[in-house]
């Protein structure tokens, strides 16, 4: 298994993609990856079967979790449960994210 990543070789591959996230770890344990959204992107994400984690990169806008819209920022780390509706929105710049999955992407 790969032990070392690149991030900057996968925010190429979204580019060249028709998606706006790409998962380089998917293991029955834990997956993560990269989420870009350019300017007033739609989120089309559901809610997932695992625990998650979101580290703001760089960008702004809102995650709503919920119904509640929490300030995305730069170095901001968010939790989301399991099954739990959310979606990133209104944001203004492009934004990446990492986000991490208590188990595997499905």
């Amino acid at each position: 298994m790969k032990l070392d990543f690149d991030l900057s070789s996968y925010l190429k591959k979204i580019e060249k993609s028709t998606s706006y996230f790409h998962t380089f770890i998917n293991r029955d344990s834990l997956a993560v990856g990269l989420l870009v959204l350019q300017s007033g992107e739609e989120d089309t994400q559901a809610p997932h079967s695992s625990d998650e984690v979101y580290y703001v990169i760089s960008g702004n806008g809102f995650l709503r979790i919920k119904n509640k819209d929490y300030p995305v920022l730069k170095d901001k780390l968010f939790f989301v449960g399991k099954g739990i509706p959310h979606h990133f929105h209104s944001n203004s710049r492009e934004l990446k994210v990492l986000y991490f999955f208590g188990g595997p992407d499905s």
